[in-house]
């Protein structure tokens, strides 16, 4: 019996329709996956570095070109992403933004298609490569992920901050 507690607030169908549409992208991964797996890959050899494009593609064609942490804050956690994940913003200034996640749709996907923790571990690690990548085009950050709901804890924390 898995111990990930993935429970989201309700919110409007607005709200809810972009949920959904997050979820079914999920799906698509875990397939994706699962039948790569089928044919010999390992998930770590491709998922791993195609996530990680994905984000640096991200960051250099949709976020700020900035310096300043608040500002890549800001744009990072907007009004619809924060209601998506349920996201409590900790920290937002020049020195840190810290985020809490308290409900990942994606990793509801998942829940759906597989019971294996480890596995459902591995694509949540995978997938925030994509946050990783677009924090990588940031040359002045760096990315902190300390704690997922995939792993057990109550709520995915991370942290970007400037490079000291």
């Amino acid at each position: 019996m898995m111990a990930i507690k993935n429970n989201p607030k309700p919110h409007d169908s607005h709200i809810e329709s972009i949920r959904n549409a997050i979820e079914h992208r999920a799906t698509w991964m875990y397939f994706l996956m699962d039948e790569a797996r089928k044919r010999g890959l390992d998930w770590e050899d491709f998922g791993r570095e195609a996530i990680l494009r994905c984000g640096r593609f991200h960051g250099s064609s949709k976020f700020p070109d900035t310096k300043s942490i608040k500002t890549f804050g800001d744009a990072f956690a907007t009004e619809d992403l924060k209601k998506i994940f349920d996201m409590n913003i900790v920290q937002c200034d020049e020195d840190a933004f810290t985020v809490e996640f308290n409900y990942c749709p994606l990793l509801t996907g998942w829940m759906k298609q597989t019971g294996n923790e480890k596995d459902i571990e591995l694509l949540c690690d995978i997938a925030m490569d994509g946050d990783r990548g677009i924090v990588e085009t940031y040359p002045d950050f760096e990315f902190d992920l300390q704690s997922t709901i995939a792993c057990g804890d109550d709520v995915c924390r991370l942290t970007i901050s400037k490079k000291k």
